[in-house]
């Protein structure tokens, strides 16, 4: 198999707007993919501080802790991905 080769920058387009075709296209999605894990991450944490405070007033302690530690897990995962599509700069 042989590589394909980038096409040469037209001249009638901007710079500006060349580059952030030629990022889009080796990531496609990713403003997308990124605001969806800040939205999960976000999510989890209002559901992990709900949890907390029924946790610190002592209701349901059965059903309560594992929602926690779902939502803290949540949080972490969410925070992971983003890291990972981050770093791949």
């Amino acid at each position: 198999m042989t590589e394909l080769q980038p096409k040469p920058k037209p001249d009638s387009i901007d710079p500006e707007l060349w580059r952030r075709l030629q990022a889009e296209a080796k990531s496609p999605f990713r403003g997308l993919r990124q605001f969806v894990y800040v939205s999960c991450a976000i999510s989890g944490a209002v559901g992990g501080l709900v949890f907390f405070f029924k946790l610190l007033a002592g209701r349901d302690l059965e059903a309560t802790i594992p929602n926690l530690g779902i939502q803290v897990g949540v949080v972490a995962l969410m925070v992971f991905l983003l890291r990972i599509d981050r770093a791949k700069d």
